[in-house]
């Protein structure tokens, strides 16, 4: 199994062994494989997401998207990370930022404080910026966005066109910009890569 983890991939947050360990595929032996197998969970998570309208702005509703998109893989999916990681919060802040992130959308919402594709933007950018799952917290945060900005009767986000973000580094690198904008209060170049 370490063969597949030897090569990193600079898409994703490094493992740690024990999370590497909760791999549920005995036959993945590289980086292609186990990148396919996520792909395939995550196509099945999504037809989860989309058959059903549930309030996914909830703790239960994050992980359970999570659990759906990446719990054939692995069996840490839908956990909150437990140690701290290159990016995000500290991971004991995770259910507290994420209730509040939450709280605020439903407000947004609510109030119609900002546009459909704003409200589906700062809910997106919040959540990577809390980091809450041990891996898969851009493709989780980039579903919710879509799921939410089409249960509030807007069309699904294009996201660059590609449609795995993790293989595109061109798209890939607009993408991590348009992020960085957005850690400075720009929202603007994420709104119009979502939308290109």
């Amino acid at each position: 199994m370490s063969g597949i983890f030897e090569q990193p991939d600079d898409a994703a947050t490094p493992l740690r062994e024990e999370e590497r360990r909760a791999l549920k595929l005995a036959y993945i032996t590289n980086r292609a494989q186990l990148n396919a197998a996520e792909q395939e969970n995550i196509a099945r998570g999504q037809e989860w997401a989309l058959r059903r309208r549930r309030n996914l702005l909830t703790e239960s509703g994050i992980k359970s998207l999570h659990r759906h998109m990446l719990g054939d893989v692995w069996r840490w999916a839908g956990q909150f990370r437990t140690h701290e990681v290159n990016i995000g919060i500290d991971h004991w802040k995770i259910p507290i930022e994420l209730r509040v992130l939450l709280d605020d959308a439903k407000t947004w919402i609510d109030t119609k404080s900002y546009a459909t594709d704003e409200i589906a933007m700062r809910l997106h950018h919040r959540l990577k910026q809390i980091h809450p799952f041990p891996n898969g917290n851009g493709r989780h945060a980039r579903l919710l966005a879509d799921l939410i900005v089409m249960q509030l009767g807007g069309k699904r986000f294009s996201w660059g066109g590609a449609t795995d973000l993790q293989k595109a580094g061109d798209v890939r690198g607009r993408y991590v910009a348009a992020l960085k904008a957005a850690d400075d209060y720009d929202l603007e170049p994420l709104l119009a890569f979502a939308r290109s």
